[in-house]
C-alpha cells in the first residue's frame, strides 16, 4: 500500500502527533509499505520521509507551521495518487485533502488527535456567557461551537472512518453526529519503557542530595496542559514533603509562564524537550509519582508511556489520562482541583513503595502497543480497499 498523511500537527520540536507518524512510517517499512507526510515547515526543513511545504510559523507556537498553499498541497496530493489518504488534523490540511476526487485516492480517513474545540473554545465561551445567561450557559456555548461540529461532520463524512485512540473520543465524537468512528487505541513502543529500566543511580541524580519523592510531570507546555494545577498542586505537595523534587519534561509557547509560576524554586528540574527516548524511559521508570493536569488529552502519550514503564499516576478525571489511570495505581482527581490533586497525591505516597511499584509494574503490561495500533489500522485499511 501507499500511504500519504498530511497534517497541520508537526512540531519542528517534536510531539505527539509526530512521534505517532515517525511510528507509522517505521511500522509501514517493516510491512512493505511506502509511507509519506505532507507537513508545512520551514522553507528548508528536511526530514525522511516528509515532504515539508513552506508556510509560515504560528504565532502563539513558532515550532508549528501554517498550511496555507492549499492549491499546492492539492496538487502534490494528487501526484502521489495514494492507496490511503489520511487526514491529521481539522484544519486546512483537512480542506487541502478534501479536495481531491474519487479516482485521485483509494481510500480517505481521518484521525482525531486534538479535541479543538472543546479544548480552546467551549470552556472559555461558557465562562464569558455565564454572566449573561447563568443556568443557561452551556446550552449558549454548545450554540456557538455547533458550525465547528459540523465542519467536523463534513470531514468525517468525506472519510470512509474516523480513528480515535480513546473510547471517551468516539463517544463524544457520535454524540455529536460525527459518521464511521472506529476506536483503534494508540500505544507506545514495546520494549522501551518498562518498570525493569529503573535506575536508582538516575533517581539519586535528579533528587541532587534531597530526600524525595522525585515527582515526574510531561508535556507540552501549552494553556490546555493546565501547568497551573500541576505546579500549584506540587509546591503544597512540597509543603508536607520538604525533601521532594519535580522533574519537568516539556517545552512550548507557555514555557515563560510556566517559569514564571515557578518562581525560584530550587526543588523544581527543567529538563526540556528529551529527545533521548531511552534517557525519558530510564527517568519515567525511576520517579515516584507522576502528576498530570490536562483533562483534555485525546490519548495521553506521555502518561501512556509513564504507566507502561511501571510509575504510579495522578491524573484528572476526564479525557484520556483519566481512561487509561489503572486501579493498582492510579489516583484520579477532579479536573481543575488542586487540593483534590494534592490529596491524591498523598493517597498514593502513603501506599509502601515496594508494594505500590508491585502493584504498578502489574498494570505496565496492560499498556496498548503501538505494534498493535497499526496491525488493527493497516487492517483496517486492506479491507476499506476491498471495498
Amino acid at each position: 500500500m501507499k500511504l500519504v498523511d498530511v497534517t497541520e500537527f508537526y512540531s519542528q520540536r517534536g510531539g505527539g502527533v509526530r512521534t505517532h507518524l515517525t511510528e507509522k512510517a517505521a511500522a509501514a517499512a517493516r510491512r512493505g509499505h511506502e509511507h509519506l507526510v505532507f507537513a508545512p515547515g520551514p522553507r528548508h526543513a528536511a526530514d525522511p520521509g516528509v515532504h515539508y511545504i513552506p508556510g509560515p510559523s504560528l504565532p502563539y507556537d513558532p515550532t508549528y507551521h501554517l498550511l496555507w498553499r492549499i492549491g499546492a498541497a492539492r496538487r502534490l496530493l494528487r501526484a502521489e495518487r495514494p492507496d490511503v489518504l489520511e487526514i491529521h488534523s481539522p484544519y486546512v490540511a483537512a480542506i487541502a485533502a478534501l479536495g481531491l476526487r474519487p479516482g485521485e485516492f483509494g481510500a480517505r480517513t481521518f484521525v482525531w488527535h486534538s479535541d479543538f474545540i472543546d479544548t480552546y473554545l467551549r470552556g472559555g465561551l461558557e465562562r464569558r456567557l455565564a454572566l449573561l445567561f447563568r443556568g443557561r450557559a452551556p446550552r449558549a456555548a454548545d450554540r456557538l461551537v455547533e458550525p465547528l461540529w459540523a465542519h467536523v461532520r463534513r470531514i468525517a463524512d468525506a472519510c470512509a472512518m474516523t480513528v480515535v485512540g480513546s473510547r471517551w473520543q468516539k463517544y463524544k465524537l457520535e454524540q455529536h453526529g460525527v459518521a464511521r468512528v472506529e476506536h483503534i487505541p494508540f500505544g507506545i513502543e514495546p520494549g522501551r519503557f518498562a518498570p525493569e529500566r529503573r535506575s536508582e543511580a538516575r533517581r539519586q541524580e535528579l533528587l541532587a542530595g534531597r530526600t524525595g519523592p522525585l515527582v515526574l510531570a510531561i508535556g507540552r507546555f501549552a494553556v490546555e496542559k493546565r501547568w497551573d494545577v500541576v505546579v500549584d498542586a506540587y509546591a503544597r505537595l512540597a509543603e508536607r514533603r520538604p525533601g521532594a523534587v519535580l522533574a519537568v519534561f516539556g517545552d512550548g509557547p507557555e514555557r515563560h509562564v510556566f517559569k514564571d509560576r515557578l518562581g525560584d524554586r530550587d526543588d523544581v528540574r527543567v529538563l526540556g524537550f528529551e529527545r533521548d527516548r531511552d534517557l525519558l524511559a530510564v527517568t519515567l521508570a525511576s520517579g515516584d509519582l507522576l502528576l498530570h493536569g490536562c483533562p483534555f488529552e485525546t490519548f495521553g502519550l506521555g502518561v501512556a508511556e509513564a504507566i507502561a514503564s511501571g510509575l504510579p499516576v495522578v491524573v484528572p478525571d476526564a479525557g484520556g489520562a483519566a481512561e487509561q489511570a489503572p486501579p493498582e495505581s492510579a489516583v484520579q482527581y477532579p479536573a481543575g482541583d488542586v487540593a483534590a490533586c494534592v490529596a491524591a497525591a498523598e493517597a498514593l505516597l502513603a501506599v509502601d513503595p515496594a508494594e505500590l511499584r508491585a502493584r504498578a509494574a502489574i498494570a505496565a503490561r496492560r499498556v496498548p502497543s503501538v505494534v498493535d495500533h497499526f496491525d488493527a489500522l493497516f487492517g483496517r485499511y486492506r479491507e476499506l480497499l476491498a471495498r
